[in-house]
C-alpha cells in the first residue's frame, strides 16, 4: 500500500509513465472532479434522473464527513490524471462506510478496483476502523463481483432479483495483515 502523501501532492518520484500513484485529496479538490462528473453521467445513464439530481445525490454527505480524521477520499493518479478513486466517512465507532468507488471508464479491467478497496481498507484499519460496509445499486453488476470477489460479505440473498432488493448491502470485517 502506498504511504499518505500530504493532501492532493504525489510522492516525489512518481512520475514514471503509467505509474499510479494514491493521493488523499478533498472533495472540493479540482483533482476529483472526473470523479464526481463520471459518477453522475453513469448514476443518469443506469438510474434515470436529471443532472441536478443526480449531482444533488452525489453532494448530499459534506466533504467534511471524508477528511481525517474520521474518513478519506482517495484517488488513484496515473500521470498526474485521477483513474480511479472512492471514499470512506464515518459509520459507527468501529465501522466505516465506503462511498463513491469509481473508476475512469478508459481505464476499465485493469484491477483499479481492487486497488481501491485496498488503499481504503489500509487507511481505515489505519484509522481505527475494523469494519467496512457499502451499499451498491441493483444496475452495478460489475460492482456487485468486485466486491464479492474482494471478501465483502453480502447481506442479501445473491440469486434473488437485484432490481427487487434495492440498494445492495455488503460488509467486511478488517483483519490487520500479518506482513511487516
Amino acid at each position: 500500500m502506498t504511504a499518505a502523501p500530504t493532501r492532493g501532492t504525489a510522492p516525489a518520484g512518481a512520475t514514471a509513465p503509467g505509474h499510479l500513484t494514491a493521493v488523499v485529496v478533498g472533495t472540493d479538490d479540482e483533482a476529483a472532479r472526473p470523479l464526481f462528473e463520471d459518477l453522475a453521467a453513469e448514476y443518469g445513464r443506469r438510474y434515470g434522473g436529471t443532472p441536478d439530481q443526480v449531482r444533488a445525490e452525489l453532494e448530499r454527505y459534506p466533504g467534511e464527513e471524508f477528511e481525517a480524521p474520521d474518513g478519506v477520499l482517495v484517488l488513484l493518479l496515473q500521470d498526474g490524471a485521477a483513474v480511479a478513486g472512492g471514499a470512506y466517512r464515518r459509520y459507527d465507532d468501529r465501522t466505516a462506510e465506503l462511498k463513491r468507488i469509481w473508476t475512469h471508464p478508459a481505464h476499465r479491467r485493469r484491477g483499479l478496483g481492487h486497488r481501491v478497496l485496498a488503499e481504503l481498507e489500509g487507511r481505515a484499519l489505519a484509522g481505527g476502523y475494523a469494519r467496512i460496509v457499502l451499499t451498491t445499486g441493483p444496475r452495478q453488476p460489475e460492482a456487485t463481483a468486485l466486491y464479492l470477489r474482494s471478501g465483502y460479505r453480502p447481506s442479501f440473498d445473491v440469486t434473488a432479483d437485484p432490481e427487487g432488493i434495492g440498494p445492495l448491502a455488503f460488509e467486511k470485517e478488517l483483519v490487520p495483515s500479518a506482513a511487516p
